[in-house]
Parts: C-alpha cells; sequence; structure tokens
C-alpha cells in the first residue's frame, strides 16, 4: 500500500512488531514487552489480565504461564486468544488474534532456567488462580518448596509456554484530532505465507 511507510513500512508483521518494541524498550518505564491478554472461559465470557510476552519469533508470539490457572484451563479448552500490547509513550499499539498452541518442551526448560531462581520456586509455590487464605501460606509454600526443590529446580509440569499464531495483527498509531493511522494484517490461517494488508478509518 503506497502510503504504508515510515514506521509502519516493511514486508514482514513480525519484524514490524519487533523493531516497535525493541524501540519501546527504550522510552517506556516499565515491562514494555507488558501485553493485555485476553482468553473466553466455557461460557464465552472473557477474561483479560497483564502477561509480558517473552519472545516475537518468526511467526508467532510467546509468553509463559501456568498451564492450571484460569488462562492455561481457558486456553486448553478454546485454544485462542487476543493481546493488546500498548506503549503510552510511543501512543502506539499493536493487537493480535489468532489460534494458540503450547511452546515445545525443551523451549520451556530454556527460558525457566533463564529465570531468577525466586521466580522459579514461585513457579513451584503459586497454585495460580485458585483461593489463598493469606500472604503468611504463600510464603510458607515458597519455603517449603525451597527446601523440596533445592537452588536448581526444574520445570513444573504444570508451567510452560503458549504461542499465539495469528491470523490478525493490526499497527495502530496515534494521530492529531483522533486521526489515528490503523493498519490491520490478515492472512486465512496461521500457516499462510501471505498476509494481506489494509488500512482501517480511526
Amino acid at each position: 500500500m503506497a502510503d504504508r511507510t515510515g514506521i509502519f513500512a516493511g514486508d514482514d508483521p513480525f519484524a514490524l512488531a519487533r523493531a516497535w518494541l525493541d524501540e519501546a524498550t527504550g522510552t517506556e518505564p516499565e515491562d514494555p514487552n507488558a501485553i493485555a491478554l485476553s482468553t473466553v472461559d466455557a461460557d464465552g465470557l472473557p477474561n483479560v489480565r497483564m502477561v509480558l510476552l517473552k519472545e516475537i519469533e518468526a511467526d508467532a508470539f510467546v509468553f509463559y504461564t501456568n498451564f492450571e490457572g484460569k488462562k492455561g484451563r481457558e486456553l486448553a479448552a478454546n485454544p485462542r486468544a487476543a493481546f493488546v500490547m500498548h506503549w503510552k509513550s510511543l501512543r502506539r499499539q499493536v493487537r493480535v488474534r489468532g489460534p494458540v498452541e503450547r511452546v515445545e518442551d525443551a523451549q520451556a526448560d530454556a527460558y525457566y532456567a533463564s529465570r531468577s531462581l525466586q521466580s522459579r520456586l514461585g513457579a513451584w509455590a503459586s497454585r495460580q488462580s485458585e483461593p489463598l487464605a493469606g500472604r503468611g501460606a504463600l510464603m510458607a509454600e515458597v519455603a517449603k518448596v525451597t527446601a523440596t526443590h533445592g537452588p536448581s529446580p526444574k520445570r513444573p509440569p504444570f508451567w510452560g509456554g503458549f504461542r499465539i499464531k495469528p491470523v490478525e495483527i493490526e499497527f495502530w498509531a496515534d494521530g492529531p484530532f483522533r486521526l489515528h493511522d490503523r493498519f490491520r494484517w490478515s492472512r486465512t490461517t496461521p500457516v499462510q505465507t501471505e498476509w494481506h494488508v489494509e488500512r482501517l478509518n480511526p
């Protein structure tokens, strides 16, 4: 498209998303890789929460979580998700929708091993999304798993990564008088290599 120039230029939406995220890393005060992730429960009611995007692959977006928490259970039952990544400092956002699959064990193991020891132990201790009697109970569980798993805990079998393979990616930039610039990249299936790109009304 003739007017897709400047910050919107390029033929690869994943490279474009990486470039925007790299730029945001220098301007956002905290967590430039934060995304608002939406899943759907058994009744069709959406749930949205902030998680950290950990990798933009050649054709997918990756995040990690507890498989037994609410988002993990919802993704197992309905493996589709959407997210928005918004950078207030740049006045830009990226929206993504598509099917979801689990990350391979070796990749999840490598990422888990790169985390701090406290975070690795926390993954064992937290029964994500379940009711908790109090913070004291959580810290007692951390102490328990620390004693059990020691300084080099293996990845919990209930914890790992999800990969979103999008069929739609939208790049949005703030414009004067709310006349924003929006370009939507879409494809029929996540294995399709050809994208259809169109400008949208603000």
